[in-house]
């Protein structure tokens, strides 16, 4: 009995639903939406590296998805684009759905250093999706033992935070203070500030501020 079906027209092709698509590289977006960005606002390397504090040969590789900056390298470069850090590393779209599901929750890691055999690294699991426009940003910061925000940032707003499990030291100014679970900390995003984890174990924070910067 002859087939109903037609065979595909020549050219075309069918997608195989068991052929998973290939995954996207954060590295390589991230150097293409920074070289973009650049690009748009009419800046050289040399001007942009001059703007953030980095160096060119350092931002030629991040461009190229060959280097990842560290958090308060990123957030710098960020600024001198006139956009923030979730704008530059957000891989999925927005959920319109008001509730995220933990197993749902976007997660972009800063790398650190390395001591030894173990890494170091920064994680914000984002518990507000980045959206265009959006007046506040939270996420959880997950910092493994040793690692560091590095440099200290300055910007405009506000921020406050509450440890939830570990360990972290907060340096506001000249003034670094020691926070441990159930602690909290306001303060002007203004007043440069940077933060580690010097314990034995992973750390986490749950962090607030606005507008968006990360």
């Amino acid at each position: 009995m002859p087939s109903n079906k037609h065979p595909p027209a020549a050219g075309s092709t069918r997608r195989d639903k068991s052929v998973p698509r290939p995954s996207l590289d954060p590295a390589t977006i991230l150097g293409g939406r920074i070289r973009h960005a650049r690009t748009r606002h009419g800046f050289t390397l040399k001007q942009l590296v001059q703007l953030a504090g980095c160096s060119e040969s350092m931002l030629s590789k991040i461009e190229c998805g060959l280097a990842s900056p560290s958090l308060a390298t990123l957030h710098r470069i960020a600024q001198a684009l006139q956009t923030n850090v979730a704008e530059l590393t957000t891989l999925s779209e927005a959920i319109v759905s008001p509730v995220t599901r933990a197993a749902e929750r976007p997660v972009v890691q800063f790398s650190t250093g390395k001591a030894g055999n173990n890494s170091h690294s920064i994680r914000l699991e984002r518990l507000v999706p980045p959206v265009r426009g959006q007046l506040l940003q939270g996420d959880i910061h997950v910092l493994d033992p040793g690692a560091t925000s590095a440099d200290s940032i300055q910007h405009q707003g506000e921020e406050m935070g509450y440890v939830l499990q570990g360990s972290l030291s907060l340096t506001i100014g000249d003034v670094t203070y020691q926070l441990c679970a159930g602690d909290s900390f306001y303060f002007a995003s203004e007043q440069a500030h940077s933060y580690s984890n010097m314990g034995e174990a992973v750390t986490k924070v749950l962090w607030i501020n606005t507008p968006p910067t990360f």
